[in-house]
């Protein structure tokens, strides 16, 4: 049982955020019931330490008061929500499937744009940020950033991290208490139930919102087709792919005999930051999680039709980075000329994987066995990968 001395509370996270701004209108409440619902499951199942419920409370008060900041600035400038933004592509797969570097390299393109990685921790500029300035924003996120890798330094192997680069969507989602990114922070599994038994179609909605509220901080955004990507439109796919009708679905693959235990290995290093969990359990609870994530996926691209789609083999991408990219661009619009090219050759010379440590992970260390693994992606390895 957690110490009721180190639990999180509705309450008091949303003083502290009023404390923060000064403010107090935080809009539409939808966002209170998976609030409560994560709070039951961090309280009773996350073993957060001292030092990681500090850093719970932290981000969530963050994510507060950019709601709190949000509404105000559409208060006093109603035309943020004029902004009219075209979300041309979504990247989606299973996570460790290459779809970071992927990501960065179409959105490195001239005309496209993406969500940066301070922006995804704080999409609402701070006190003494001018429009379209972000100084302390990106100094916030450079100290997360250091904090993380003092504490789990696996993770420099494991994701790249950079203030300005783009980053995945589900960040700014877990502000609100759906996505993916909530149970990958923190262990919960009855949050992620609850998570796959409700609507989290308001998260989008907000998440629209949001992107224009970012291309109106930044006007030189106007005109560029956002790429999106996240991990969290796998079990979700049709809640990404409703809010944003017009947008490619674009998918990327790798066999999950290497995605799983990479993943679960990445869950390790963030849990590390927050809490105290053996590394068996992580397997046992990640590997079917990444089942059921893919089960979902299938029966909702058969709903939502292969015309939506286009797939990207981790394989062709290693080898082939710039024929994956010219592929994508022209399916969402956006031709390859000689200035896309030149963009997106630099962009690849300045991030080979191998400038980072490598990504050390077994499938032994938590608990896992190659041929249940087998077993349970069996329709997905068929189509996707042999």
């Amino acid at each position: 049982m957690t110490d009721t001395a180190l639990q999180l509370d509705r309450e008091t996270l949303l003083d502290a955020a009023r404390q923060r701004t000064g403010l107090g209108d935080f809009g539409d409440l939808w966002f209170f019931a998976p609030m409560d619902a994560f709070i039951a499951a961090a309280n009773a199942e996350g073993k957060l330490t001292p030092e990681g419920l500090d850093g719970q409370v932290e981000s969530i008060v963050r994510g507060l008061a950019n709601r709190l900041r949000m509404i105000e600035d559409i208060r006093l400038h109603p035309e943020i929500l004029d902004e009219q933004v075209e979300v041309a592509g979504i990247i989606l797969g299973l996570p460790r499937t290459g779809s970071t570097i992927f990501h960065r390299l179409l959105a490195s393109a001239p005309g496209m744009t993406a969500l940066r990685w301070f922006e995804c921790q704080n999409f609402a500029p701070l006190p003494g940020e001018g429009r379209g300035e972000a100084p302390q924003r990106r100094a916030y996120a450079q100290a997360m950033i250091d904090g993380w890798l003092q504490l789990s330094p696996d993770l420099a192997s494991i994701h790249p991290l950079d203030p300005d680069a783009p980053d995945e969507e589900v960040i700014v989602l877990g502000q609100m208490f759906v996505g993916t990114a909530v149970e990958a922070m923190t262990f919960a599994p009855s949050f992620a139930s609850w998570l796959d038994r409700n609507d989290q179609s308001k998260g989008h909605e907000d998440l629209r919102t949001i992107l224009k509220y970012l291309q109106w901080q930044d006007p030189s955004r106007r005109g560029a087709k956002w790429i999106l990507k996240s991990p969290t439109n796998l079990p979700y796919t049709e809640v990404a792919a409703n809010a944003f009708p017009d947008a490619v679905l674009i998918m990327t693959h790798r066999d999950p005999l290497e995605v799983v235990p990479s993943y679960v290995s990445m869950e390790a290093a963030l849990y590390k930051l927050n809490s105290v969990h053996d590394d068996k359990s992580i397997g046992a609870f990640w590997f079917p999680r990444l089942a059921q994530w893919m089960d979902r996926f299938m029966a909702a691209r058969a709903r939502i039709g292969e015309d939506r789609f286009i797939d990207i083999d981790y394989r062709q991408v290693a080898r082939e980075p710039l024929v994956q990219a010219r592929r994508v661009l022209e399916r969402i619009g956006a031709p390859m000329d000689d200035r896309i090219e030149a963009a997106l050759t630099e962009f690849m010379a300045g991030n080979q994987r191998e400038q980072r440590p490598a990504h050390d992970y077994s499938l032994e260390r938590f608990g896992l066995d190659e041929v249940a693994i087998d077993r349970a992606f069996a329709a997905y390895r068929e189509r996707f990968i042999r």
